[in-house]
């Protein structure tokens, strides 16, 4: 994306988290925010001044500026930088982008070829427009959370933002195939991406794979594989273990010691070990909890069965495999200090991408993005005295 310029209007996640994975892959990246605190998401959990951890790690590799587009000046800055744009992404609540007046229409007429893209909650119309959305809503409504639901059967929330980051994902790839149509003639267009259809096309390929197959005379019922996603105790910590394939089975039951179960009548074929899973799952937890996590997971990976330990937070950036893999990166950041984040996940052979520039504080680039507008240094001045950009004390 070298050479592209993003412009980013959003908060909370999931549209941050498209512009800084866009400014991974190259991309000139601007967000734009608000002059009384910014992005609220700036402030939440573990921080250093205004920047915290959590936002730092979905807005790394921008510029911010600091604009109020309720002022007509403002405005008319925010039209000459679009001007110069190849991609804005915004996630307003419906109709807020109209009063600003920097809905698609607005924006084209000074950009004609912009990618302009919309991230919402629930879409644009509908009987959700007017609610908030957060990431536990959206799990809440899509069926994620029924699907989590505890040994007691109550439902359960995924404890991170999985719709948010998701939905980022969907808004980068969006982004990407716009670009490509775009050079192959195609122009500029509007994406509008609502998290609850992100979270149902994430969500329904093994979430909903009861509720597909329509036809149900014929349907052969079978199994949730969500009933075999279980963590087990160990005498000394936790194992993540699903082995009931017919390839698996042995190398488990020789590995527990439990090779009668061979020939058990309950577990001898697939189809018994599934119309029994409830059943086994019990015996193979009570065998678990025998052995240390160590041990069995040695005795596991020498008979070929997949497993892992559960690493505890405090230790994921030990794990010898994320140590090789130099999967996370320990360096210093501008007004952040030492700081660890991981690498972008994609490794390419010919354009390799990096982490890029710091997460900005707010408004630290107002002044540098207005210069490149062709902005002096008086006029910079004169509209930061009246408000019209830069943060407010």
């Amino acid at each position: 994306m070298d050479g592209f310029t993003v412009v980013e209007a959003c908060q909370m996640v999931a549209g941050p988290l498209a512009g800084s994975v866009l400014a991974d892959l190259g991309a000139e990246v601007i967000k734009v925010e608000t002059p009384d605190g910014g992005d609220r998401m700036r402030y939440m959990g573990h921080r250093v001044d205004d920047i915290g951890a959590f936002w730092a790690n979905v807005n790394r590799g921008k510029r911010s500026l600091v604009l109020d587009l309720r002022q007509a000046e403002a405005l008319q800055v925010f039209r000459d930088l679009i001007a110069r744009t190849d991609v804005f992404i915004q996630n307003f609540r419906p109709g807020v982008v109209d009063r600003l007046g920097i809905d698609e229409a607005s924006l084209r007429a000074v950009r004609p070829d912009l990618v302009y893209v919309s991230v919402s909650g629930f879409g644009e119309t509908g009987p959700y427009i007017d609610q908030k959305s957060y990431d536990y809503v959206i799990q809440a409504l899509s069926g994620m959370a029924s699907l989590q639901r505890d040994s007691s059967g109550e439902p359960a929330l995924i404890r991170n933002v999985v719709i948010d980051k998701v939905t980022a994902m969907t808004a980068v790839q969006s982004v990407l195939a716009a670009v490509v149509a775009r050079l192959r003639g195609q122009g500029g267009q509007h994406i509008r991406i609502s998290m609850i259809d992100v979270a149902l096309a994430f969500f329904w390929p093994d979430g909903m794979m009861q509720h597909t197959l329509l036809d149900t005379e014929r349907v052969t019922p079978g199994p949730h594989m969500a009933d075999n996603y279980l963590v087990r105790r160990t005498v000394d910590g936790h194992l993540a273990l699903m082995a009931t394939s017919n390839s698996q089975f042995p190398g488990l039951c020789a590995a527990l010691g439990t090779e009668a179960w061979l020939t058990d009548a309950r577990f001898v074929t697939l189809e018994a070990r599934e119309a029994n899973a409830a059943e086994l799952n019990e015996l193979i937890t009570a065998e678990v909890a025998k052995h240390t996590a160590a041990d069995l997971v040695a005795r596991l990976h020498a008979r070929d069965v997949p497993c892992a330990a559960v690493n505890p937070l405090e230790r994921v950036h030990l794990d010898p495999q994320v140590v090789h893999n130099d999967t996370l990166v320990v360096h210093e950041r501008p007004w952040l200090g030492t700081v660890r984040e991981p690498r972008p996940p994609a490794r390419y052979s010919a354009t390799p991408t990096s982490l890029g520039r710091h997460a900005p504080r707010l408004d630290e680039h107002t002044d540098e993005v207005l210069a490149e507008l062709g902005l002096d240094a008086d006029r910079i001045t004169d509209l930061r005295a009246r408000g019209v950009i830069g943060r407010r004390s």
